[in-house]
């Protein structure tokens, strides 16, 4: 039986501009600790959507595993600007709480 990583990649290879396959190959990549791999497909969700605030939360604690801590404040900024617009309480918080550990 294939992995998730290869399930969602072959997906990807069929679609490559299907942000919904891209976003769960990037969370299968980061479910196996493969956090630079994962970059890229969260980045191509952050430009497909302006208002999708979960791949930038989680690209940006990709970038913090990655040791990218401007890239990651930068991002985590970005996503809890959206957070609080759309009413996320609970990202919120969590979003505030990370980059009070960037700081």
């Amino acid at each position: 039986m294939p992995s998730r990583v290869e399930q969602f990649a072959a997906a990807v290879a069929r679609q490559p501009e299907n942000e919904l396959f891209r976003f769960s190959l990037a969370q299968a990549y980061v479910a196996e600790g493969r956090f630079a791999e994962a970059v890229p497909h969260f980045e191509f969700c952050v430009s497909a959507k302006a208002d999708w605030m979960m791949p930038r939360v989680l690209l940006g604690k990709a970038f913090v595993q990655l040791g990218r801590r401007t890239d990651a404040q930068t991002m985590l900024e970005n996503a809890l600007r959206l957070a609080v617009a759309q009413r996320h309480e609970e990202p919120e918080r969590e979003l505030r709480a990370a980059l009070a550990d960037l700081r």
